[in-house]
């Protein structure tokens, strides 16, 4: 018969050598990129998913808060992030929200 502490011992190492087999594949399939605080034109669009020449005129419209230095446009992630959300769309449960704190605030008045 086995010794009981022989078949845990042999089982951790399985899950040992298991874990270690994923923590290396996702060393090296870890394609996420770091976004740094300010990026150009290029980062920007990969940052989006929208072309240059849509940024571009976004940019040349005053449409998209940039910051330009020489013949360079940069931009702030934290202000596109702001801007991405700027105009949000309310749910169904939002306007209902509003319009419930809206009559409350009418009562008030009479």
């Amino acid at each position: 018969m086995e010794n009981p502490f022989e078949i845990i011992n042999d089982k951790l190492e399985h899950i040992e050598t298991m874990l270690e087999n994923i923590f290396t594949s996702i060393g090296k399939n870890d394609t996420t990129t770091i976004t740094p605080k300010i990026m150009d034109i290029t980062q920007l669009t990969e940052y989006l998913g929208l072309s240059k020449s849509h940024i571009y005129k976004l940019t040349s419209t005053h449409n998209i808060p940039h910051s330009k230095r020489g013949k360079r446009l940069y931009f702030d992630k934290e202000k596109i992030n702001e801007w991405v959300l700027e105009n949000e769309i309310w749910t169904q449960k939002d306007i209902e929200k509003q319009a419930a704190n809206y009559l409350i605030k009418k009562r008030k008045h009479f």
